[in-house]
């Protein structure tokens, strides 16, 4: 798995126009699926998300978790987090998870990051041509990659 975690003031996901889940301050999460990834691979992609102290303390140092600030979480589905783009100029997504794999592991892991932070995450739709705005404080961006834990 690889996710993308944004630390944000704000995130919003619409499909249609219609907003399908939002978030004040916390983490805007994009998740890519591949075909190796296992229930281990989710576990631990989620404890780190959750525990992530990347937001400011008193004296300015990123030092805090969701949980210190009450923060949520925006969860999107992103298979192109798996191109390949060393051949040529159009990516190939072979890496990438097909939906009868991709569709239950992005589901238990809104319910799980739901299990650890006791908030509802919101979500965009799985597939979807989705359109998500955020403003990214900081700017703080964090990859995270549980194939390669550094």
């Amino acid at each position: 798995m690889r996710a993308v975690i944004q630390r944000v003031s704000e995130a919003a996901c619409r499909v249609d126009g219609n907003i399908t889940g939002e978030i004040g301050i916390g983490f805007m999460v994009l998740l890519g699926i591949e075909d190796a990834d296992t229930d281990e691979d989710l576990q631990w992609l989620a404890q780190k998300i959750a525990g992530l102290r990347v937001f400011s303390d008193e004296q300015g140092l990123m030092n805090r978790s969701l949980a210190d600030i009450d923060g949520g979480i925006l969860l999107i589905s992103q298979f192109t987090l798996f191109a390949a783009t060393k051949k040529g100029n159009r990516p190939s997504f072979i890496r990438a998870a097909k939906p009868d794999k991709a569709i239950p592991l992005y589901e238990k892991m809104i319910s799980t990051l739901e299990q650890i932070t006791g908030k509802k995450v919101a979500t965009g739709i799985f597939g979807a041509d989705m359109k998500v705005s955020l403003v990214n404080d900081g700017p703080v961006t964090i990859t995270i990659d549980t194939k390669v834990k550094e």
